[in-house]
C-alpha cells in the first residue's frame, strides 16, 4: 500500500482522532491547571479556618467544567466512527476542527477562571459573608467556555452534516 492509498484510506480517522485529543487534552489540561492553582492557593485559608473548605471548593471547582465540555466533545467526534464506514479526509478535517474551539476556549478560559477564582479566595478570607460576588466574578469566565462549547456543537450537528456523510 502506497502512502497516497493509506492517507486516503485511513487520513479522515487519523484527523478525526487528533480532534477528539485535542479536545479532550487542550480543555483538560487548562481545568487541571486551573484546579491546581486554585485548590493551592485555598490550602492558606484553610490551614487557618477549616470551616471554608465548603466554600473554597465551590471556588476551585470552577475552571474544572471545562475539562468535562472538551470531554463531551471528544466523545461527540468519537460516535462519528461507525462500522465499516471510511471518513473521507476533508470529514477528518473538518472534525479536527470542530474540536479546536471547545479545545482553546476551554484551555484558556480555565486558567483565566482559576486567577479570578484565586482572587475570590481573596474576599473568602476576608469576608465571607460576601463569598457570593467571587464566585459570580468567577462564572463570568465561564461564558466563554461555553461558546466554544456551543460552537463545537454547532459545527458537529449543523455544518458537518452538510458534509454529505
Amino acid at each position: 500500500m502506497t502512502f497516497s492509498e493509506f492517507f486516503t484510506q485511513y487520513g479522515g480517522a487519523i484527523f478525526a482522532v487528533f480532534g477528539a485529543a485535542i479536545a479532550v487534552f487542550a480543555a483538560g489540561v487548562g481545568s487541571a491547571r486551573g484546579c491546581g492553582m486554585v485548590g493551592k492557593a485555598a490550602t492558606g485559608i484553610i490551614t487557618e479556618e477549616p470551616e471554608k473548605f465548603g466554600k473554597a471548593l465551590i471556588l476551585q471547582l470552577l475552571p474544572g467544567t471545562q475539562g468535562l465540555y472538551g470531554f463531551i466533545i471528544g466523545l461527540m467526534i468519537a460516535l462519528q466512527f461507525q462500522s465499516g464506514v471510511t471518513l473521507t479526509v476533508v470529514q477528518g478535517l473538518f472534525l479536527l476542527a470542530t474540536a479546536l474551539p471547545v479545545g482553546i476556549a476551554g484551555y484558556r478560559s480555565a486558567i483565566y477562571q482559576a486567577e479570578v477564582s484565586t482572587a475570590g479566595l481573596q474576599i473568602l478570607a476576608k469576608n465571607p459573608s460576601q463569598n457570593t460576588k467571587g464566585i459570580i466574578l468567577a462564572a463570568i469566565v465561564e461564558t466563554y467556555a461555553i461558546l466554544g462549547f456551543v460552537a463545537s456543537i454547532i459545527l458537529l450537528f449543523v455544518a458537518y452534516p452538510l458534509l454529505g456523510n
